[in-house]
């Protein structure tokens, strides 16, 4: 059966909170979040207070005030111009680029507990399955946005939301029957807060940051939703909040059956699953989990294929980027772009496989993954306190509270922790073995300058020619 051009078909309420959860909720988060210990509650904390709330916030106000197809390239356009619209939304996209790797990887590892465990640690299976995977996700999604949110509901439910229910209440239960834990769970100072003032005990709050990062993603998808200006912000709310009781409560269960110093970041959901499992003597089922598991990552990719490439799109058809990444195939998707984002990703899924140790690979691509998308973030911020100064009489059915001041505090609370996050994290963490810490600083420096410098030159570069008719205004 033929699919409609996107934009006949309409998101409900429902299906749009399971594309947003999609986005940014993920039991592949919980090994990294288990590896902080019972500091985890303290780096989650500040993970949703001074960077979730804001970012969810703006983005409510920001996507309300101008619901047009394109999200962050929009909004910053408004803001400062064509330059750094196209700029944002190019970091959006790449971050997703790179950080893609480490979702197939999880993939991967999740997946070798269906065969052999043992090949979790094995970098030409990761390998394999990241090219076999994205590329077959690529596939789908050119079918349209139908095919996609309903690929993003259907593994939502049953690989995120299900593990996820499944790993809390077997935690609980592991805890209240009275087994050996592996989280020391005393309340006392030295076990909840880590030493603020020793840069590389905070070094793991870049990666909670990124657990919760992308709530923006779904703005890419506005002119798809039914009622816009209420269902967004409340698709937001349901969203953060199953985010949170996932990602915490899940990886504390991690934490107290895997033994600190064996978690895998690629592989430890389902090193706790089999903990657990074996504990029950129900050990039969931990393929059947991987393979949900997998299920609800693949989702998450799905998710993510779709919603940056939009704004970028959008940016391509304003003159930003050649002919030849504008077109867009029946179902109205930009079939090239979709093509180089696979191909990009491949690129990268090798350079994963030649980085000796899995763990550090994985901790390397994640922080690259951190800095470039703090640097999208940084542009947003800015724009939502700018927008309210030189725009404040277009309609926003939701405002950050507080008129300006309000908007001065939720921005710039945003805005610090975003600063203070990219300092930290060219730091290496002192929890994994990272090999020379001059390298380590070389790589994300030189990355970090060069993905951000590449669509300046691009802008710089672009000829009159490349504006498609009628993307002027």
């Amino acid at each position: 059966m033929t699919e409609k051009v996107p934009g006949t078909h309409k998101l409900g309420l429902f299906p749009f909170i399971m594309i947003t959860a999609a986005i940014i909720v993920s039991v592949r988060n919980l090994p990294m979040m288990a590896e902080a210990e019972l500091y985890m509650v303290f780096y989650a904390l500040i993970a949703v207070l001074a960077y979730l709330i804001p970012s969810a916030l703006v983005s409510a106000e920001l996507t309300t005030g101008w619901p047009q197809e394109g999200g962050v390239y929009v909004w910053v356009k408004e803001a400062f111009g064509e330059r750094w619209g196209f700029t944002a939304t190019w970091l959006q996209w790449f971050q997703m680029v790179i950080g893609m790797v480490t979702v197939l990887a999880f993939i991967a590892a999740s997946l070798a507990f269906v065969f052999d465990p043992a090949m979790a640690d094995n970098k030409l299976f990761l390998l394999v399955v990241i090219l076999a995977v994205y590329w077959g996700a690529t596939y789908f999604n050119l079918r349209g946005l139908k095919t996609s949110s309903r690929i993003s509901t259907v593994c939502f439910t049953s690989g995120v939301l299900f593990p996820g229910i499944l790993i809390i209440v077997l935690g609980i239960i592991y805890v209240v029957s009275g087994n050996p834990l592996q989280l020391n769970l005393s309340f006392t100072a030295a076990n909840l807060i880590p030493d603020i003032g020793d840069i590389k005990s905070m070094v793991l709050l870049a990666g909670f940051i990124f657990v919760f990062a992308g709530i923006e993603v779904s703005a890419g998808h506005a002119n798809d939703v039914k009622n816009v200006r209420r269902n967004y912000p409340l698709a937001i709310l349901f969203a953060a909040v199953i985010c949170i009781v996932i990602n915490v409560i899940g990886a504390l269960s991690v934490a107290v059956v895997v033994p600190h110093g064996e978690i895998s970041l690629v592989s430890g959901v389902m090193q706790a699953v089999s903990s657990f499992f074996s504990v029950f003597h129900l050990s039969w089922l931990v393929p059947i989990v991987a393979v949900l598991v997998v299920m609800g990552a693949v989702g998450q990719i799905s998710t993510w294929i779709l919603g940056p490439v939009r704004g970028v799109s959008i940016a391509a058809r304003r003159g930003n980027l050649p002919p030849l990444l504008q077109k867009m195939n029946r179902n109205g998707i930009p079939r090239n772009l979709l093509i180089l984002q696979a191909s990009l990703v491949s690129l990268f899924g090798v350079l994963f496989a030649l980085v000796p140790g899995v763990n550090a690979a994985f901790w390397l691509l994640l922080d690259l993954t951190v800095l470039v998308y703090l640097m999208m973030y940084i542009l947003m911020f800015l724009a939502a306190i700018r927008l309210r100064y030189t725009q404040p009489d277009v309609p926003r059915a939701y405002k950050v509270p507080g008129g300006k001041g309000g908007m001065w505090f939720i921005g710039g609370l945003g805005l610090v922790t975003v600063l203070f996050t990219i300092v930290i994290g060219f730091f290496p963490p002192e929890q994994l073995s990272m090999g020379s810490v001059t390298t380590y600083h070389l790589f994300l420096g030189v990355g970090l300058v060069v993905v951000v410098v590449i669509p300046l030159i691009i802008y710089r570069l672009r000829k009159p020619g490349w504006l498609v008719s009628g993307e002027n205004k």
